[in-house]
């Protein structure tokens, strides 16, 4: 007992580092004692790191051990007279501005202020166990993996908590070369090797990586049982085609962005043609059904008296029908065989002294090639196509009521028409139920060689559906399912200053990622997002996210968007961002007590990210050269 007591004397006496002499709110100031201004001290025949300006210092408040962490440090002279001390430096008091963290009770810390330190309450080092308790991460219900190791005490480990960490939103940000996508990788590579031989974990856990750059789907990169989506709009018919039921398309605000449609005319317009399609393709024969419409509108149009408007809706009818094939095999007209009577004011069959006008005798027109070719009609295989085609039907049907303007809703149609060909290279409609995962629970969708409308246009699409099928699940109580959305590069999509797209597609598509990132955690939907540039995503997104690994930034914007976005950095978290080495971040969030200044571990050469940047050297030299 006695040597116990000794021992506990001896170490506080050599931790000892100062007392309190100022207290306001959490920011507190330390008076150092003067024999304690060495760089270490000597405790049991070992160096100790003295307090330092990131340290941490423990405050003794009689039961209450409360946890400050060091953001600087000053010198005050005294003004005594100088006699009163031996030598000249002992005038000279060095000052300690802390920012209380938490406390620690019942040998485990906690966040927040209980109690604030009073004037002249001791200072004292953190003793390993101290030390040790504050930089646990991992609750006692949760499963631990390691990360990393602090930076600036690389003995230290980093463990964090797979329910912590994985169920919350995350941010990677980092400028590149910085590591952030070593960190993406890392973590959820930690994540598989926990969970890789867990049947719930293949059951019930789904991961969606959307990859810009091509640095995630090669075979054995994370894991090597993914499913990996390899899309392209460059090859003619394109690589790999993501599975779409026709409902998951037939989204009003969906085709309202890819026409560009305005508000008041374009978008009701877009919704009454979707309608009309469900009413159709709902019957017992739909294509029957589709084709006595036709022949319906091509008797309404050979029969009016408006020769221009006429004309004009002729052109959308020669749109929808496949195109007429002669006797020798050739293209051949589909309206050479009527023609246009000035004097009467009608279409007309036969020449022009032996005729039949139409609005004389309706059943004439059957006897046209235009007619008759309805028969040859078939729904198109490409679901885009076979849209286009209702679009120009239902539009030959509102111009004739009168309730639609060709020149206000033709543009909307040419715009989706543009479309098309991409669509159709990437997605491909299928009647059973759509699954993107197959027997893996990791889908990588390659965008590398995508075009910009495709970019972002399937991100959206499918994390569209897959959060509208978790909010549905939520009520048919399928709260074991969750899916973990991870978007590398993420300012591709979530940006808010995007030049190339109408402001109705920008809001649709951020309105979309930050429901999903306010309420996502409800239907365990998470998000991941990893970006160079956090200064052009919505701040919104930025300042809902849970969980942050920050690497070296350097841009003015991008760290003022990360002081003002994220609350729990503190001063000397946010002025060592510029300055971070290659694979160090600063981890931050509900995850942590407090930021600390982490290296994220290695991860095997299998499993690394295709980031690396070229060895010009190497390129560049013969091997027989010599440096």
């Amino acid at each position: 007992m006695a040597n116990r007591v000794d021992n506990i004397i001896q170490e506080n006496s050599i931790f000892r580092i100062g007392t309190v002499f100022s207290v306001e709110g959490r920011e507190v100031k330390v008076k150092v004692d003067k024999v304690k201004n060495a760089s270490h001290l000597l405790y049991k025949g070992t160096l100790i790191k003295n307090v330092s300006v990131g340290g941490y210092v423990k405050i003794e408040k009689g039961f209450i051990s409360i946890i400050a962490k060091i953001e600087g440090e000053s010198i005050k002279e005294e003004k005594q007279a100088i006699q009163e001390y031996g030598k000249e430096e002992n005038k000279i008091n060095r000052i300690l501005n802390a920012k209380l963290l938490g406390y620690i009770e019942n040998a485990k810390f906690e966040r927040g202020i209980k109690e604030l330190p009073l004037i002249d309450n001791e200072c004292y080092l953190l003793n390993l166990e101290e030390f040790k308790q504050i930089h646990q991460f991992v609750k006692p219900n949760d499963k631990p993996i390691q990360i990393g190791t602090l930076a600036l005490e690389r003995g230290q480990e980093i463990f964090v908590g797979v329910n912590s960490l994985f169920s919350s939103h995350i941010g990677i940000f980092g400028n590149t070369g910085s590591g952030k996508s070593y960190t993406l990788a890392k973590i959820y590579r930690q994540l598989f090797k926990a969970f890789e031989n867990q049947s719930k974990f293949k059951r019930n856990a789904r991961f969606l990586l959307f990859d810009f750059n091509g640095e995630y789907n090669s075979k054995d990169v994370i894991i090597s049982n993914k499913k990996v989506y390899n899309l392209s709009t460059k090859d003619i018919n394109g690589k790999d085609k993501l599975p779409f039921c026709e409902s998951d398309l037939l989204d009003k605000n969906l085709f309202s962005i890819l026409a560009s449609a305005s508000e008041k005319t374009q978008q009701p317009f877009i919704g009454r043609t979707l309608e009309f399609y469900k009413k159709v393709i709902g019957v017992d024969e739909p294509l029957n059904y589709f084709r006595n419409i036709l022949r319906k509108r091509i008797e309404d149009i050979l029969c009016m008296s408006d020769k221009v408007k006429a004309s004009l809706l002729l052109d959308y009818i020669e749109q929808i029908l496949p195109e007429y094939v002669d006797n020798s095999g050739g293209v051949g007209s589909l309206r050479d065989d009527f023609a246009w009577r000035p004097d009467k004011f009608c279409y007309y069959l036969g020449d022009f002294k032996n005729y039949q006008c139409f609005t004389e005798d309706v059943n004439f027109v059957k006897e046209t090639k235009l007619y008759k070719q309805v028969d040859q009609f078939e729904f198109e295989s490409d679901f885009i196509s076979k849209i286009i085609h209702f679009l120009y039907l239902q539009l030959i049907h509102d111009v004739l009521s009168n309730r639609a303007n060709n020149e206000h809703i033709a543009p909307a149609i040419n715009k989706l028409k543009s479309f098309q060909k991409d669509i159709a290279k990437v997605i491909e409609i299928t009647d059973k139920s759509v699954d993107f995962w197959g027997n893996d629970y990791l889908a990588v969708i390659n965008l590398n060689e995508a075009n910009i409308n495709i970019k972002k246009l399937i991100p959206l699409l499918i994390s569209h559906k897959l959060y509208s099928e978790h909010k549905n699940h939520k009520s048919d109580n399928e709260l074991e399912k969750s899916l973990n959305i991870i978007i590398d590069e993420a300012h591709n999509i979530l940006s808010y200053e995007s030049l190339r797209e109408s402001e109705s597609w920008k809001d649709y598509r951020l309105e979309t990622f930050e429901e999903i990132i306010k309420e996502g955690r409800k239907f365990g939907v998470f998000l991941t997002i990893a970006s160079q540039r956090p200064s052009d995503i919505s701040s919104t997104i930025i300042s809902q996210l849970h969980n942050y690994f920050i690497h070296r930034l350097v841009n003015n914007k991008d760290l003022d968007m990360v002081e003002k976005a994220i609350s729990y950095l503190d001063q000397v978290s946010t002025e060592a961002l510029p300055i971070l080495g290659t694979g160090m971040c600063i981890l931050s969030g509900q995850l942590v007590q407090m930021p600390v200044i982490i290296s994220i571990d290695t991860i095997e050469n299998q499993h690394k990210p295709n980031n690396e940047t070229i060895n010009l050297l190497k390129n560049w030299e013969d091997e027989e050269c010599p440096f």
